[in-house]
Order: structure tokens, then C-alpha cells, then sequence
């Protein structure tokens, strides 16, 4: 069952993702550093699904890159959707996505030649049914290996994963 907007909005404002929490810098440090050390410095990025912190892009910003953010939700900026960035970080967003292949494959497209797309999500496990993730309500779609590099090879990209939430796809030149 699908969650109206309101309700989906009013899960999201339960969580407490600030900027100036040392857990949730350390949390997103798992996408930030292995992706940041593909990036050239003063590359741009976007922040796509940003929450309501930001605190990503304050992030990235604070180690010398540039970002946009959107967020549907707290920070809505379709001007961001319509540029090229090096880089788009994505997340704990993939597993909302009601049209993953439309919106994720629309994200590779706002990629220059080179750039990357950083996900993080939690890979799908072996024992599926216990899965403490499967239980939000807000999470909609999972992604297994096999999947990512299925959508790699769609679009021209590399794949690298990194621990069990981060997949780096590289846009080919």
C-alpha cells in the first residue's frame, strides 16, 4: 500500500538527521569518503533526497566542493534537475523510489562524462523475510548486487560497492 504524501512526509519528519550530530556525520561519512576521493577538487554536485538537515552538502562543501540540493519534501529546487553536476549523491533515498529506473536514470543523465552517482542503501540480504528494513513503511523498492550492476550495464557506467550500502557508478567517458 501506497503512503499518501502527508503521511509519507510526517515519517520523515520523525527522524533526527541534523547537521550537527557527530552519528549522522559519521553515517553519511560511509558514501562521503570513498566517494570524495573520485572527485577533483572544486567538482559540483547534487545532493538529491538532501532531507531537511541538509548536512551532506555541508559535507562536501566544507572539504572544498560545491552542491545543489533538492529535496521534494523540505528542499525543492527543480532548477537543480535541470543541470550537469560531476557528482549526485543520493542517500537512504533509492529504497523510496516509486519509479527507480525513471528517476535514477534520469540522475545519470545530469552526469557529465566521468562523473558519479553515490548511492547508499542497504543491499538486500540473504534472509529477505526477517529484514528489519523491509518494515518501513516509506521503503518501497531494494536493490540486490546483481541488480546495481544490471542497471550499471543499462547505462554505461561502472560500478564499484563499497560495505553493504554504498554503491559508486561512474559514468563512462
Amino acid at each position: 500500500m501506497r503512503l499518501d504524501p502527508a503521511a509519507e512526509k510526517a515519517i520523515y519528519d520523525q527522524h533526527e538527521n541534523r547537521p550537527d550530530d557527530p552519528g549522522y556525520r559519521a553515517f553519511l561519512a560511509r558514501l562521503m569518503v570513498p566517494l570524495s576521493k573520485h572527485l577533483t577538487p572544486g567538482a559540483r554536485g547534487l545532493d538529491f533526497g538532501s532531507g531537511p538537515g541538509p548536512t551532506l552538502s555541508l559535507m562536501f562543501e566544507e572539504a572544498g566542493f560545491t552542491m545543489d540540493i533538492h529535496d521534494p519534501f523540505f528542499h525543492p529546487n527543480p532548477e537543480a534537475l535541470l543541470r550537469e553536476y560531476d557528482f549526485i549523491t543520493a542517500t537512504e533515498v533509492a529504497e523510496h523510489l516509486f519509479t527507480p529506473g525513471e528517476t535514477l536514470g534520469r540522475l545519470v543523465s545530469q552526469l557529465k562524462p566521468g562523473g558519479w552517482l553515490g548511492l547508499m542503501t542497504m543491499r538486500v540480504p540473504d534472509d529477505f523475510a526477517n529484514w528489519h528494513y523491509i518494515r518501513d513503511p516509506t521503503h518501497v523498492v531494494f536493490y540486490s548486487d546483481a541488480c546495481l550492476s544490471w542497471f550499471a550495464r543499462q547505462h554505461g557506467l561502472s560500478l564499484t560497492l563499497s560495505g553493504r550500502e554504498v554503491a559508486l557508478f561512474q559514468k563512462l567517458l
